[in-house]
């Protein structure tokens, strides 16, 4: 996709341009993540690299690094684009799509991870490690490389999100924060949770073993989750159980965490 029929590069600029002409403090800053970038690719690799650089891997190793994987993936320049479309589209603090881009933890963590996971199956795990531990403690969240995510997701916050090595989320997931999708143990393999599609998982909720949360679920904040949630089931508690149907098809796209207990508000009772 050229810079010029990117429509996402150009409304970052465009943003960028505006914020720069009313904060004049950051007219530097918004030259070099943003108007000063041949593109969104360069732009992400600028802004990523310039927040988890370190001793021993600095700023311009990291945005090399960002970049050339970039340019060799199509699809996840596209992938990255669609998550932070997903920012825009469900988080009310976004305000555009500048805002994530340069501020916003959660599509940061995501974003690097993206190239962990990469780099994990280029046979570069110690690299992919690395960096892991990199996001983990610039961002607070801690995704394992190996892990399975699909694309336009949102993690929102981002503070405490674990996610381990054999997770699968699936597309159009959304997560708050002090999220775990875990294991139960010491128990090696398959030990981690499938999300399938549409799922909201709220705040503080934990979701451990090698369980499935079924399409269009969702998953009340505080809950621990210990066994498979049915498609379109919410569930709440400690353990976790279900309380009924969601009415939205795919509440993490409506971004509704409330549990109205009025037997019919927000959910439809379990026949």
């Amino acid at each position: 996709m050229s810079a010029k029929n990117d429509s996402i590069w150009n409304a970052l600029r465009a943003e960028a341009e505006e914020s720069a002409t009313t904060e004049r403090l950051l007219v530097a800053y918004f030259q070099e993540t943003v108007l000063g970038q041949k593109s969104f690719a360069a732009a992400l690799s600028y802004t990523l690299a310039s927040k988890l650089r370190d001793d021993i891997l600095p700023s311009i190793t990291l945005r090399d690094l960002f970049l050339e994987i970039l340019e060799e993936e199509d699809g996840l320049r596209e992938i990255v684009r669609v998550d932070l479309q997903a920012v825009k589209d469900r988080d009310p603090a976004a305000a555009g799509y500048l805002t994530p881009f340069l501020f916003f933890k959660g599509f940061h963590a995501l974003s690097a991870y993206r190239f962990a996971h990469y780099l994990w199956f280029e046979d570069r795990k110690t690299l992919a490690l690395y960096l892991q531990s990199l996001i983990s403690k610039v961002f607070g969240v801690d995704i394992h490389p190996a892990a399975t995510i699909g694309r336009g997701i949102l993690i929102d916050h981002g503070n405490g999100v674990v996610i381990g090595e054999t997770a699968v989320l699936g597309d159009n997931v959304s997560i708050m924060q002090g999220v775990t999708l875990g294991g139960t143990g010491k128990e090696q393999g398959d030990r981690h949770p499938k999300v399938a599609d549409g799922v909201l998982i709220a705040s503080g909720a934990k979701v451990l073993g090698n369980i499935r949360i079924g399409e269009g679920a969702k998953v009340g904040a505080g809950s621990v989750v210990l066994k498979d949630v049915k498609a379109h089931c919410t569930v709440v508690g400690v353990p976790a159980k279900s309380v009924g149907v969601c009415r939205e098809s795919a509440p993490a796209l409506a971004m509704n965490q409330q549990i109205e207990n009025n037997g019919f508000g927000g959910f439809d009772p379990v026949i």
